[in-house]
């Protein structure tokens, strides 16, 4: 039964009003409260983009010194939360343990399922400040080491390193990171922020909506893109090798991760920004090989797709190169986009509407009944 308006996928389907990001898909611009992505890139820290995805505004200095002294008062995890990452299955998948880590801290949150202003806005700060200690503290305990506690003198960026390594990271690392995290911090109406705003749109709770982002964010066809490019680049194994892998690949009719977006069409400005940050981190390893590789890849399906990168590209070897591992890429995304996805959460309870869109239905319409002994 044909429904008028039909968009397979809700494509370039308007559901919501937001004030919080802008994409401009036929200029190649990432807009965030105004701002473009590249200038707060080049700019500001990660604290300042969640406060003005937050807000609304760039935080002064009093501002931005407030919200890092509650970050840092919230970084640390509850004993529950602690005890069940040491409690799970070491091959457990990272987004699982993450996913099921949210879940719980929420239950022993303590404003509960309190849902005032000022209540979702401490939750908030919570899930920003230990999303990161979550996924840095699973790392290591799958790996037979020890968590480590947060460092209250680092910046998020730098402290998430910490945790993971267990060394302060070098000040391009942590420069690199932090530029990462403001260019994955939200993305408007992408597929996780659409389901978290689904769920708060019932007036479910902050931390079931976020639970239903990172159960969202699994997907490779959305924050495990780039986890699939690095294995990707794994089986190439040499720039060399690159151009006739991809001319395979193709000929097979195998999707290729990293390229193409329902919404921009040209180049992901945030490719841009991270195929930059692939050559620095690559020049001080004293190893491009990633890089070049990347290119030759992207000029091979430029070529015969005339298909633009996407931000997924060049982040895994971003990541790579800092020593974090393939399979906690996508934690790394939720590291990020958990800014974005409180900030479209809170905006949803300011101006909620239950999200109940219809489906067009392709079944039969007139079916006669039979009575069971007559089946």
């Amino acid at each position: 039964m044909a429904v008028e308006g039909f968009k397979a996928g809700l494509e370039d389907v308007v559901a919501s009003t937001s004030d919080i990001c802008f994409i401009d898909g036929r200029e190649g611009r990432l807009v965030y409260r105004g701002y473009n992505v590249a200038d707060l890139a080049e700019s500001t820290s990660f604290e300042e983009v969640v406060y003005l995805l937050w807000k609304g505004d760039l935080p002064n200095r009093s501002q931005l010194d407030v919200l890092r002294q509650e970050l840092t008062a919230s970084a640390k995890l509850s004993e529950p939360v602690q005890r069940l990452l040491q409690s799970l299955p070491h091959d457990t998948h990272p987004m699982d343990a993450l996913r099921t880590a949210v879940s719980l801290a929420g239950i022993y949150d303590p404003d509960g399922n309190a849902m005032t202003d000022e209540a979702n806005h401490r939750k908030a700060v919570r899930l920003v400040a230990q999303v990161p200690t979550m996924v840095a503290a699973f790392d290591r305990i799958r790996h037979g080491h020890a968590p480590v506690d947060p460092d209250p003198s680092l910046s998020l960026a730098e402290n998430f390193l910490y945790m993971l390594h267990g060394q302060r990271p070098k000040p391009l690392h942590a420069r690199v990171f932090n530029t990462a995290l403001i260019l994955h911090a939200d993305h408007e109406l992408n597929a996780s922020t659409f389901s978290a705003r689904v769920t708060a749109g019932t007036l479910s709770d902050i931390y079931s909506a976020i639970t239903s982002a990172i159960g969202t964010l699994k997907g490779p066809l959305h924050g495990g893109a780039n986890e699939q490019v690095m294995y990707m680049l794994q089986k190439i194994g040499t720039v060399e090798n690159a151009r006739p892998w991809i001319e395979a690949a193709l000929a097979r009719k195998e999707k290729i991760m990293g390229f193409g977006h329902r919404v921009y069409r040209t180049e992901d400005p945030r490719a841009v920004i991270l195929r930059r940050l692939s050559k620095e981190v690559g020049e001080d390893a004293g190893d491009l090989k990633w890089y070049h590789m990347l290119n030759e890849v992207r000029e091979a399906i430029m070529s015969a797709k005339k298909l633009y990168p996407n931000v997924d590209l060049y982040s895994g070897s971003v990541y790579a190169q800092m020593g974090i591992p393939t399979d906690i890429f996508t934690p790394v995304f939720a590291v990020s986009r958990i800014a974005g996805w409180t900030a479209h959460v809170l905006e949803q309870y300011a101006h909620n509407r239950l999200i109940r869109p219809r489906a067009e239905y392709t079944g039969p319409t007139h079916r006669q009944f039979i009575p069971l002994d007559q089946r």
